[in-house]
């Protein structure tokens, strides 16, 4: 079956899409969620919602997908526990050091891997079943031929978005809303910038370069479940309930069989769009014709108050169940009721009396019990055993049809406690003692200048296409400086084998180690003998997320840049850890060329940059080895003046990165760090490691 998953972003949405057909709704808590903009539920109204869905033959999946910090864990902890007990059927996370929480406390529910994990590849899939997640939620950006691959090689279930906003970024990997005013994508407070207008080289307010249309595979289900798709998500959890209502009812119809009019369209992009919907990322058609605007359009009062009635005024019957009679002379009238799942209730009513006038017929009985109106049942069959000649009131019928339906009702609403588990600490790792060492990334050969080689950097991270470009840089580093080839974050399942050669190819020329950002390509690098560092896209924001990654063999991991240095400090540190203190920030990653989309041809070897409403600028560069864009920020991190206070919080490494700088900037930069660096704050930040995020 193709479950059909719906946004409800607060009670009257919840409704709207269990009255509209949905088999499994999404919603998150007032805290750890990504949509805390959105109402959301408190803990006593999931308590009201769990057994509401329930009795309807409803899934819950609670949102837990965001980053969450060392002193998060323990709350989010108790979340999980109080969310186990009254009854949520799955766990969608973020956080990998949550996914390890939920698995210990409440090992009976399922964990899913939102799409905020960034995963795109089987070999992300894998690695996530092998975490114990039994369902993985793709990257949106996976054409349907990568979406077909996975499904027929994953051992868990594949969840796809079908309907609803994109992100210009790979979800997870966007930083822009954090780095330019505190409210975190990856904390569930993003505040959209992407929708912004934009310019390139100068603002021009008609320009909107990074708002993408929304999604809209309603042609496309019966594909999605041919290949093997065990879930259709909609998206929605910030819109009101009749968009809820509406794209529900019309995506529960096609499932069902109906095919899609051109009404079903209309009324789509009536109830929400921006200039229309795109298939873009599905048919792997990339490019201007994916981008578009929310227009303000007059409201269709007659589609919204047609959506409100379906939810608001009584109740629309979807579970079937049967009836079983039984009325003889002599004995008390039975009656029993069997839903889908096998539960079984009973009750006893009045014994017939002898037909005077006309006696009760199977038709009649069959006609009685089936009028199960404003109940969330209908009778699919009746069965009786009916002595002829006999009579019994509708009055004691109804009474009873109404007795075991409400016995009916209790008991698909009562959950069973879980087995619960226990939440262990983890054993104390301070770091490192000693002060850190340095390490650098570079985009381009031309960045090794002698000042850095000079500096014998503990590792430099180079990208793998860059080295296969210059094999003569391993001979050239010092013997105190290990090299590292960088892989791009997103690899997927049609570009693995090109990139499986290219590490055995640096590896021929001596390299031994890799950085990655992405969990899909952890073990293809173990696989091809590369020690592995992690990226800041793995997201490690807690004690218990370094100590998997410890587990899955990391050598260190770059910690996240929206940690605040006094919660770097009391992270426990199980492997080595590196702080970037110098270089732009990666804000976004794009499977969306952003300047081919300007230009309609890839010159992606032309330095471009946008800029915003508040002439603030950002770089745009080419992803090594890949034609996706990275959006930086303009304004460089900066920290290298303040080495002396942070160098003892057990940190391994202090990272530079350079990405636009000249080796002359690279030198400058360097000497810096070996001097007293001054902070210019009119090019350069602090970044979030003071003031944090939201």
């Amino acid at each position: 079956m193709l479950e059909l998953l719906s946004p409800a972003g607060s009670m009257d949405a919840l409704r709207a899409a269990v009255q509209n057909g949905a088999d499994a709704v999404y919603l998150g808590l007032n805290v750890f969620n990504a949509r805390r903009g959105a109402k959301n539920f408190t803990l006593e109204e999931l308590r009201e919602a769990v057994p509401y869905c329930h009795v309807r033959g409803v899934q819950v999946h609670l949102a837990l997908n965001i980053l969450v910090t060392d002193r998060e864990l323990t709350e989010a902890a108790e979340v999980i526990r109080a969310a186990a007990r009254i009854g949520v059927d799955a766990f969608i996370i973020q956080d990998l050091g949550l996914v390890e929480l939920c698995r210990s406390i409440a090992p009976a529910i399922p964990v899913h891997a939102s799409t905020q994990m960034s995963i795109h590849s089987l070999e992300g899939v894998l690695e996530a079943a092998r975490l114990g997640i039994s369902r993985v939620v793709l990257a949106r950006e996976l054409p349907r031929e990568e979406i077909a691959f996975i499904c027929r090689n994953s051992p868990v279930e594949i969840e796809v978005f079908a309907h609803g906003a994109l992100c210009m970024c790979y979800s997870g990997q966007c930083y822009l809303s954090s780095v330019i005013g505190r409210r975190s994508g990856n904390r569930g407070q993003c505040a959209q910038p992407c929708r912004m207008p934009y310019g390139f080289g100068r603002f021009e307010e008609t320009r909107y370069p990074l708002s993408l249309k929304d999604s809209c595979l309603v042609e496309h289900l019966h594909e999605l479940r041919s290949i093997g798709v065990r879930s259709i998500k909609l998206e929605g959890r910030m819109k009101r309930p009749e968009y809820v209502a509406v794209v529900t009812r019309i995506y529960r119809a096609v499932l069902d069989g109906r095919p899609v009019t051109g009404q079903d369209l209309q009324e789509l992009e009536t109830i929400f769009s921006r200039q229309g919907f795109t298939q873009g990322y599905y048919l792997g058609r990339t490019g201007p014709e994916m981008f578009g605007t929310h227009q303000d359009v007059p409201e269709d009062r007659e589609l919204m108050a047609a959506a409100r009635a379906t939810y608001e005024r009584g109740e629309n019957p979807r579970v079937p169940v049967t009836f079983y009679a039984m009325i003889r002379s002599g004995e008390e009238s039975q009656l029993a009721v069997e839903d889908p799942q096998g539960n079984v209730v009973r009750t006893r009513g009045p014994m017939p009396e002898a037909a005077l006038n006309r006696p009760l017929t199977e038709d009649e009985l069959r006609q009685r019990l089936s009028k199960t109106g404003g109940t969330p049942y209908y009778a699919a069959q009746v069965r009786a055993a009916l002595e002829p000649g006999l009579m019994l009131p509708a009055a004691a019928l109804n009474a009873m049809r109404r007795e075991v339906l409400d016995q009916l009702t209790a008991l698909r609403g009562r959950t069973e406690p879980p087995s619960p588990g226990t939440y262990a600490p983890l054993e104390p790792h301070p770091g490192r003692a000693e002060k850190p060492v340095l390490t650098v990334s570079v985009r381009t050969a031309a960045q090794i200048t002698k000042t850095l080689l000079a500096a014998q950097p503990a590792v430099l991270y180079v990208p793998l296409t860059e080295l296969l470009e210059h094999p003569e840089l391993p001979g050239q580093l010092p013997p105190e400086t290990a090299l590292a080839a960088i892989l791009p974050r997103v690899i997927p399942d049609r570009e693995r084998s090109q990139w499986a050669v290219a590490l055995e190819r640096v590896r021929a020329m001596g390299v031994r180690q890799v950085l990655t950002g992405n969990l899909g390509q952890v073990r293809l690098a173990q696989q091809k003998g590369l020690e592995v560092r992690g990226d800041f896209g793995l997201n490690a924001f807690n004690s218990r997320t370094l100590d998997y990654l410890q587990r899955l063999g990391l050598r260190s991991q770059l910690l996240s840049f929206e940690l605040m240095l006094s919660q770097i400090r009391d992270l426990q540190k199980p492997l080595d850890t590196e702080l970037l203190v110098y270089g732009r920030l990666p804000l976004m990653l794009t499977e969306n060329c952003i300047i081919k989309s300007r230009t309609g041809t890839c010159s992606c070897g032309t330095p471009t940059r946008l800029i915003d409403r508040m002439g603030e600028e950002f770089p745009i560069l080419k992803d090594p080895g890949t034609c996706r864009s990275v959006l930086y920020n303009g304004k460089r991190l900066y920290l290298l003046d303040k080495l002396t206070t942070v160098e003892k919080i057990g940190l391994w490494a202090f990272r530079m990165s350079f990405t636009t700088e000249n080796p002359a900037e690279v030198d400058a930069a360097l000497a810096q760090y070996l001097g007293a660096g001054d902070f210019d704050p009119g090019t350069c930040t602090r970044g979030l490691y003071v003031r944090g995020v939201e």
